[in-house]
């Protein structure tokens, strides 16, 4: 089977809800990565294929294909084809894995993966909140009713569900938390995102300014404020203070041929090992993650002490902290730069970037190999195992 591997990965900086990304169009934010990675390569982009770009929010202004906008709205050129795609938090992390099953499979050379999510201009919810509330109906079926009476499907609950299974507490989600937003907070200040972030023109009332800083970091963050949190749910003990952060943003990253490395001279930053995706418990839903990770690194023919890096979303704290503990892995090599509750969730763009994080991470810290993996509504869960190559 041909090899696809990974010519760069960029990421905007998180942006808070209604904070400073509020002001900019969706479809403006994904063709500004898309313009950074013709900027930073030098290739005849007229050659990429198809762009693939996961959005979980396909509505308003993220509506009629935003891939397609995004490279409507950017320097590229408009014979280029995009797809957007969803499968909800994990929909950039699967374009990866398109783009590279296209290039292993030999029908194409040259793909973008990417994300968009503006969850301030089209919020968490509103694609079906919307629709129920205009009487235009729900999307669980009769029949879906049927099989799970009563059921509603939320990843809040899932992430209750999952720190009671694995005996976790709102300690040690609390103090995962705090040390979210401390590596985040000691990784921007050592620079180790310049390499990845692409900085979006925003006005503030001091005038125009580039964002190149994730928004979301709290560097003056404490255990004990982030203890002093309420719980979401009596009896619960998810916060707002161990969840991730709604966030704004888009991400990108060029998959290619080795027919493609060497017609545009590229050097690949890293090499595709491993693309799995699994499904199993829509209700716990959280957790799948879990049982993705068994599977591909058996398929990979690797066992967890090969890797030496991985990124696990936290979109709950209850997520890392179960992946920790079922697969035994090291603590100090997830999430080394902080993770979504620090550096924001932006639903659909989150895969591409912490892809980008991933690769950059890995070359700071001369890692060989890397895991990502991501927990998705509906029981699903991507891994991908990376490679680096220079």
């Amino acid at each position: 089977m041909a090899e696809a591997y990974i010519v760069d990965a960029v990421r905007t900086a998180g942006g808070r809800r209604g904070g400073r990304l509020a002001g900019v169009h969706a479809v403006d934010l994904g063709a500004a990565v898309y313009d950074a990675i013709a900027d930073r390569n030098d290739f005849d982009t007229g050659a990429i294929e198809d762009v693939i770009t996961g959005c979980v929010s396909q509505a308003g202004e993220q509506a009629n294909d935003v891939g397609r906008n995004a490279v409507l709205a950017s320097n590229l050129p408009d014979s280029i084809p995009a797809v957007t795609i969803d499968r909800q938090c994990g929909s950039s992390q699967q374009s990866i894995q398109f783009a590279a099953q296209g290039i292993m499979s030999g029908t194409q050379d040259l793909v973008l993966a990417s994300g968009i999510e503006s969850m301030t201009r089209v919020p968490m919810g509103s694609t079906s909140k919307l629709y129920k509330d205009a009487g235009l109906g729900l999307y669980k079926s009769d029949r879906l009713e049927e099989k799970y009476p009563k059921v509603y499907f939320s990843q809040f609950m899932g992430a209750e569900m999952v720190a009671k299974k694995h005996g976790l507490t709102k300690e040690q989600l609390d103090e995962y938390s705090y040390e979210s937003h401390r590596r985040a907070a000691e990784a921007t200040g050592r620079g180790a995102f310049d390499n990845e972030i692409v900085g979006i023109k925003v006005e503030t009332p001091e005038g125009s300014e580039m964002h190149m800083r994730d928004e979301g970091i709290r560097f003056d963050a404490s255990l004990e404020g982030m203890a002093a949190l309420d719980p979401l749910q009596e009896g619960g003990i998810i916060s707002a203070a161990n969840a991730s952060q709604i966030c704004d943003g888009a991400s990108a990253v060029l998959v290619a041929s080795e027919q493609a490395v060497k017609d545009h001279g590229f050097k690949p930053r890293a090499r595709i090992v491993n693309l799995t995706v699994t499904a199993g418990d829509p209700v716990i839903m959280l957790e799948e993650p879990l049982f993705a990770t068994d599977r591909a690194l058996q398929r990979a023919g690797m066992k967890m002490d090969d890797i030496d890096l991985y990124e696990v979303n936290e979109a709950f704290a209850p997520v890392p902290l179960a992946w920790l503990k079922h697969t035994g892995a090291d603590h100090s090599k997830i999430n080394v730069n902080g993770g979504a509750i620090a550096l924001g969730h932006p639903l659909g763009a989150s895969g591409t970037k912490l892809m980008a994080t991933l690769v950059n991470a890995m070359e700071n810290k001369g890692a060989k190999y890397g895991l990502q993996t991501m927990c998705e509504g509906g029981g699903q869960a991507n891994v991908t195992i990376i490679e680096r190559l220079n």
